[in-house]
Order: structure tokens, then C-alpha cells, then sequence
């Protein structure tokens, strides 16, 4: 669909009134969240070594890290290992069955004992291939299950290791139907969110084998430890950057309903693994964000960010909030309307994580409201009688330079409409002038001395506006008295050939010859 190909994947000019590269960063989002996900909280691959829906089944190992010598006999033990599945599934004799699943669970203990698991010692001696024949339909659930899960964590290995699944990738899928038994699918569910993690590769891989349809027929249940593990994996599936994958999700029947029943009932575990999902489907594909947006999804987000305290959780669903809102202009104007409950209730949930510990919640907090901030004039007024400003004010002088750079966008938002005819955007007087006045110019000025373009360029525009809209003509002098002139003159030869002109235009109509003669 045109509506979402990356080409189109811009947001109105509108929500970017100080800076037009706001505008663009929701796609940027998605695509770099994976690797913030993978680094802070949860593994985009993930190492199984607790039985499937903690069913006790199978017992886990304990998490041992493993010194040289003793990883050279987990090697050597592997090695062996694979030797005896390999003669057990040559073996026809009584008591094969129970022969194979014995050397399958001696496998995938070995597999299991470390953090880092014997996975190339399994690969050089032949794993695969004995562990796709055991997967073969009609196999006892017991052998499915243990050779599942022994691919799962060799799936959870380096990229060359992952991709040594290609070969089982179709039997994995097809054990997802609805004919296996729920611990079995969960298992290949799991070891396909592996292969799904290592990268778009692969991922298109799956998705041309089909697992994205029964992936999502395993969130429509109420069965907790499934769906948590298939949304997991649904998540790694259809994190991008293609939107097609996102789009054909959501249009799965009774998908819709699944995300909104586990977003309001489910526990926080799988409340987490659903918002992921949500996250990438509103950053990816416009169809799935207007899907979404026309449901009960926001109101959702916004109950689960006002009700609970987990990080996992939280970052999640404010990222799926932010996505939402930026979606289009409809959205902030006929969804988030001032005085309505669930507008309130956003504005509420996003000072909670502005006040919160967490700076990634801030820096997420802040990047939404620069979203609303950037919609009416209803919508500025909202945010600027609300608590968050002088937290926001805080936060620019003293919040590390990411969160500094997204709440500027919010202010500088808050003082600006729509660009007027000249290409200049049309001034809010009464915002600027409380803002400045509440000593915001100074953080601003700190920007433009920033290495970072983007944020530059953002400092020399709320520059801009001071200079020509503060009352009395008194912009100069302010910016005078924070070493503004300074600020810009270091960009007099600057390789930046936009910041260069814009530094010197303005040094040059604010500060020129004529600059204090009156005085």
C-alpha cells in the first residue's frame, strides 16, 4: 500500500512548528528501538532454560557461567552428545522412542547449562540435521518438544549459529498449527522469535514461510505463557523496516480484539510483550496506526502508564502512546480534544514520567509531548497551563543532552502556529514571552553551542524568536546577556551550510552596524 511506504512515512509539517526533523523521527524510532530493547531490557534473542509455560516438565539448569577448561568439556560433552542422537535415531530396536527423546534431553541440558552455550561444538558435529528429523510429524510430543528447544538456543547463538536453523525453519512453522499441543508450539514459537531477532534477513525468511499467520492466531487465546511467548516473537517478526509485515498483522481476524483484551486484563509480563507489538505496528504502518487509533488502544496505554510503576512496562506503552499521537493530524484533533477525559488523562500519565527516575521515560515523555505540542492552539494552551511546564523547564537546564533536545522541541512547539506565508511560523506571544521570562533562552543558547546539527539548529531557531517577537524589541538584548552573539558566531564558517546561513542572517539583522546606536 502507498499509504506505507517508508516514502510516505512523514508526518505533517505541523508537528515539527520549530524544526521540520521532528517530524520524521517516529520511523527512526522503530527502527533503532530494537537495539534499545536488546541493550536495556529485554534480549531480541533469549536463551530457554526453563520448560515451556513453566510446566516443571522439564527442569531448568542453574545459570552458570563456565571457566576455559570447563567449556572444553561442555564441547567435548556436546560432541558426544550429538553422536549419541545421532545413533539413537539410527537405533529401531525396543525402546527407540524413549532412546531418542533421552539423547535429545541430554542435548539440550548441555545447551541449557550456560550463558554461553555450547552452540558451536553442537553445529561442527552435526546437530541440525538430526534435530530436523526429529521433528518430523508424528513424533511424540516429548521429542518435539526437547528438539525444539534445543534449536531455540542454538538459535539464540552468534548470526552464522542462527542461521544454521534455515533448514528446521519449515517444520518449526508447522508446528505452530493448531493440531500441536501448546507446549510444543510455544517451544518453536520461541525458537522462531530467535530466528526473527538476528535481523531482516531472516526475517523475511519467516515471513515468506508463512509464520506471521500462526504466530498471530496464538495471541487470540487467554493462554498466558503462549501468548506472551508469540507475542514476543511477533515482535521480532515485524520490527522492520518493511511496514508490510505490521499491515498484514493487524489484519489478522481477531487480532484487533486479542491486543485490546490482553492490554486491559493481562498481567504485566504479557502486558510488555503486547505493547511491543503495539509499538511496532503504530511506528511502522499507518494502516495499523488508524486501526488502532479508531479503537479503544489509547485509552488502554494511557490506564496501563496512570496504573502501574514497571519500567518494562511503562517504556512500552508510552512509546505506543507517542507513536499514536504522532500518527496524523486527525488524531490530535478529533481524538485527544482539550477538556475530553482520556486527553486529560495523557496529559496526567506523561507528567508521571516526566517526574519519574527513569530518564528513558522522560526522554519518551518528552518526545510525545512535543507531538500534541505541535497540534492546535487548544492543544499548546493545554500543555502550557499544565504542571509539565516547569518541568520542562527543569529538565532543559538540567537533564542529560538527549532529554534536553526532546523537551525543547516541546517549548519551542508551545510558542509557534502553523508557518505563516513568509516561511516564518507565526508567533505566540504570550508563550514566548512566559517562557523566556521563566528563564528558558539560556538552554536554548546551549543547544546551538552542541555538536549535534539537529539540536543547532533548533536553539538558532527558538533564537529567531525571541529576536524578532519579544516586546519592545527586547530579543537582542537578552540574547546579548546570554552570550547568544557568541553562540552564533561560531557558526561564521561552519561546513554546515544551513546553520551557517541562518547564524550569520541573524547576527547579521539583529547585530549589525546599527546594533546599540540608539543606546
Amino acid at each position: 500500500m502507498a499509504d506505507d511506504s517508508p516514502a510516505s512515512h512523514r508526518r505533517d509539517p505541523i508537528k515539527s512548528s520549530v524544526g521540520n526533523v521532528a517530524a520524521q523521527r517516529r520511523r527512526q524510532n522503530a527502527v533503532t528501538v530494537g537495539k534499545e530493547r536488546r541493550e536495556s531490557l529485554v534480549r531480541a534473542k533469549r536463551l530457554c532454560r526453563v520448560g515451556p509455560s513453566g510446566d516443571g516438565d522439564v527442569p531448568g539448569e542453574e545459570n552458570d557461567m563456565v571457566t576455559d577448561e570447563e567449556g572444553f568439556l561442555l564441547d567435548a560433552q556436546t560432541s558426544s552428545a550429538v553422536e549419541d542422537l545421532k545413533s539413537a535415531i539410527a537405533y529401531q530396536g525396543k525402546g527407540a522412542m524413549q532412546k531418542r527423546v533421552n539423547a535429545l534431553r541430554e542435548l539440550r541440558r548441555l545447551l541449557s547449562k550456560s550463558e554461553f552455550p555450547p552452540v558451536e561444538a553442537a553445529l561442527k558435529a552435526g546437530a541440525i540435521p538430526l534435530l530436523v528429523q526429529c521433528l518430523s510429524f508424528g513424533s511424540p510430543d516429548e521429542q518435539l518438544l526437547e528438539a525444539a528447544w534445543c534449536l531455540t538456543n542454538i538459535a539464540a547463538g552468534k548470526p552464522e549459529e542462527t542461521k544454521a536453523l534455515l533448514p528446521a525453519l519449515p517444520l518449526l512453522i508447522a508446528h505452530l498449527g493448531e493440531k500441536s499441543s501448546l507446549p510444543v508450539a510455544e517451544q518453536c514459537a520461541w525458537a522462531l522469535g530467535n530466528v526473527a531477532g538476528e535481523g531482516e534477513e531472516l526475517r523475511n525468511v519467516l515471513l515468506s514461510q508463512g509464520a506471521l499467520p500462526p504466530l498471530a492466531r496464538m495471541m487470540l487465546p487467554n493462554k498466558g505463557s503462549t501468548v506472551r511467548t508469540a507475542a514476543w516473537a511477533l515482535s521480532n517478526l515485524i520490527k522492520g523496516p518493511d511496514p508490510k509485515a505490521a499491515t498484514e498483522l493487524i489484519k489478522v481476524d481477531g487480532l484487533l480484539d486479542a491486543i485490546l483484551r490482553h492490554l486491559r486484563k493481562s498481567d504485566e509480563e504479557l502486558a510488555t510483550e503486547v505493547a511491543w507489538v503495539v509499538v511496532y505496528l503504530s511506528a511502522l504502518s499507518n494502516f495499523a496506526t488508524s486501526v488502532l487509533v479508531k479503537s479503544d488502544a489509547i485509552l488502554l496505554v494511557v490506564e496501563r502508564l496512570a496504573t502501574s510503576n514497571s519500567l518494562q512496562l511503562l517504556i512500552p506503552v508510552l512509546r505506543s502512546l507517542g507513536n499514536l499521537v504522532a500518527g496524523d493530524s486527525h488524531t490530535t484533533s478529533t481524538v485527544l480534544i482539550p477538556g475530553h477525559e482520556i486527553t486529560d488523562g495523557v496529559i496526567k500519565v506523561l507528567i508521571k514520567c516526566l517526574k519519574s527516575d527513569h530518564r528513558v521515560l522522560k526522554k519518551e515523555a518528552s518526545w510525545v509531548l512535543s507531538n500534541i505540542a505541535a497540534g492546535s492552539i487548544e492543544h499548546k494552551q493545554l500543555i502550557y497551563s499544565s504542571e509539565a511546564v516547569p518541568l520542562l523547564l527543569r529538565l532543559l537546564s538540567t537533564a542529560p543532552f538527549d532529554i534536553r533536545k526532546e523537551v525543547a522541541y516541546v517549548l519551542g512547539n508551545l510558542c509557534v502556529t502553523p508557518t505563516g506565508g513568509d516561511g516564518k511560523p507565526n508567533l505566540i506571544e504570550e508563550h514566548l514571552v512566559s517562557l523566556v521570562q521563566r528563564g528558558c533562552l539560556s538552554g536554548f543558547i546551549d543547544l546551538v553551542r552542541s555538536a549535534d546539527i539537529e539540536a543547532a539548529r533548533l536553539g538558532l531557531q527558538f533564537m529567531e524568536l525571541v529576536l524578532r517577537g519579544m516586546p519592545n524589541g527586547d530579543g537582542p538584548k537578552l540574547v546579548e546577556q546570554e552570550d547568544g552573539i557568541d553562540a552564533m558566531e561560531r557558526y561564521q564558517f561552519h561546513e554546515n551550510e544551513d546553520l551557517r546561513n541562518m547564524a550569520n542572517g541573524l547576527v547579521d539583522k539583529y547585530f549589525g552596524e546599527n546594533y546599540g546606536i540608539d543606546e
